[in-house]
């Protein structure tokens, strides 16, 4: 292991050096270096990838200290992030970084970075503000690129709830493939839970259910979606945590001892104040929610 890692934290090196070049695009020279490195590039992102999915963000940047610097460069390089699956492995590397529990204001300003980076890559243009054409187009419409971002980002989500939805509705044949998509979307919506825009496509992957015997949507997705309803971080619909609740049973388990933690906490309260908590735990609806798909089954 030490000896991978030392030839990966070259390799680190190496293309932070490269990236740090490329960084000047005003010279064809550098240019067409960019362009003949790409397949390279793109080969030790999968490798990256391979390693960091493997990691917490914590030992992620302890065992390679220079990746953020890195990540951080390509993902504001047009010819990187335009070049055949690079954007979409750049995302998956940045999941990977991002810190479910911040522990210090360091991980905090790192996990806003993430987001924002991600924000960025999503909305597919991939110039930014280095880009003064781009810029001055969006003044001509009346937007800040504050707001055409979020716009930009606002209309990928609609898209991706439509795709979500059409593929339940229609019931696509390739199955397998729709599924590995459907968990890749919710992989890449663990750093963006808490983002508004985002919402949309929570409820919809939350909501989506396939021919499967296997849970889709992945483990780390519902873990995070609950621990922000859990901390009020984000509000979804009924139907939605309920749906989470329903399809992973950890979350419902932590749900309940909060919510019983809560009531011990409280029994200086009166009865009707401990009674609207449970309502509005969901517990409640949770439990008829059972009951009816007991029924249901005829059990």
């Amino acid at each position: 292991m030490v000896e991978d890692s030392r030839v990966s934290n070259l390799s680190v090196e190496f293309w932070l050096n490269k990236a740090l070049e490329w960084d000047q695009l005003t010279t064809l020279e550098s240019q067409q270096d960019v362009c003949l490195h790409l397949p390279e590039l793109q080969e030790f992102l999968l490798q990256i990838y391979g390693v960091l999915k493997h990691m917490n963000s914590t030992a992620a940047v302890q065992e390679f200290p220079l990746i953020g610097q890195l990540l951080g460069r390509l993902c504001w390089n047009p010819f990187v992030i335009g070049y055949d699956e690079c954007q979409k492995i750049l995302m998956c590397c940045l999941c990977c970084l991002y810190s479910g529990e911040p522990q210090n204001p360091l991980e905090l300003k790192a996990n806003s970075w993430i987001q924002s980076s991600l924000c960025h890559l999503l909305s597919f243009c991939g110039l930014g503000n280095h880009d003064t054409a781009i810029n001055n187009f969006i003044s001509t419409l009346g937007f800040t690129s504050v707001d055409y971002y979020s716009k930009l980002i606002e209309n990928i989500v609609s898209s991706l709830v439509s795709e979500v939805s059409r593929t339940q509705v229609n019931g696509f044949n390739g199955q397998q493939n729709i599924s590995r998509r459907v968990t890749s979307m919710s992989i890449l919506c663990v750093p963006l839970i808490t983002l508004p825009d985002v919402k949309p496509l929570l409820e919809a992957l939350l909501n989506y259910h396939d021919d499967g015997s296997e849970e889709v949507l992945h483990t780390q997705f519902l873990e995070a979606v609950n621990e922000a309803i859990l901390r009020k971080n984000i509000s979804l619909s009924e139907s939605a945590i309920l749906q989470l609740w329903l399809r992973h049973l950890p979350s419902l388990e932590k749900a309940i001892l909060q919510n019983v933690e809560q009531l011990i906490s409280s029994q200086s309260r009166s009865m009707q104040e401990m009674a609207r908590t449970i309502k509005d735990s969901l517990l409640v609806s949770m439990v008829c929610c059972k009951y009816w798909k007991l029924n249901a089954c005829g059990l």
